[in-house]
């Protein structure tokens, strides 16, 4: 898996949510991570949690993005690899000493929902999209931000890029060293 940090900012609307736009926007063909910062406003043709369609809505003026493309088909697999990256998210701040809570594939401070995440699939590929706000401005529902914890951004998604990549590595070394039960010496 390979994996980057976009300089640019992005502004997420959801339609990043897409097979292949990795590879159109970063040039980086095949199983990936990338992370940016930018606003989100997801808008309601875009939403991919039904469960959001009657919410409040999914916005933020300054947020960390985690945009990852698996060319595997498992829904159920895909939604892991979500937790994985959350749990993964949740680690690293709390070596940064923030009390954090993870509930399913969100992230908590205290009260205030810190990330939104979904994982979903197109026709060719499994995708996730999971975000932290840097900024509570513009965020329609209680919250908590990486700036009012004292976290360096860039500095957190790098850390948490490593570590995915690192996991991924390990599943697939892991994996390949299994023998079938059964299976003669």
């Amino acid at each position: 898996m390979q994996s980057r940090y976009l300089d640019d900012t992005v502004a997420y609307d959801g339609s990043q949510l897409r097979a292949h736009w990795i590879l159109r926007h970063c040039g980086i063909a095949g199983d990936a991570i990338v992370a940016f910062r930018g606003p989100c406003d997801v808008t309601l043709v875009e939403m991919a949690d039904l469960a959001d369609v009657d919410g409040p809505g999914i916005a933020g003026s300054d947020m960390l993005h985690f945009l990852a493309e698996r060319f595997d088909d498992s829904l159920a697999t895909a939604m892991l690899r979500q937790r994985l990256l959350t749990c993964i998210a949740a680690e690293t701040l709390r070596e940064l000493g923030v009390e954090v809570r993870r509930d399913g594939d969100d992230l908590y401070v205290g009260d205030g929902k810190l990330s939104i995440s979904i994982a979903t699939r197109s026709l060719v590929s499994t995708l996730i999209h999971f975000a932290m706000n840097v900024s509570s401005d513009g965020v329609p529902v209680r919250a908590a931000a990486l700036q009012d914890l004292g976290v360096n951004p860039r500095a957190l998604a790098d850390r948490v890029l490593e570590r995915v990549v690192a996991e991924e590595s390990s599943l697939i070394a892991a994996r390949a060293k299994v023998r079938a039960k059964g299976e003669a010496r």
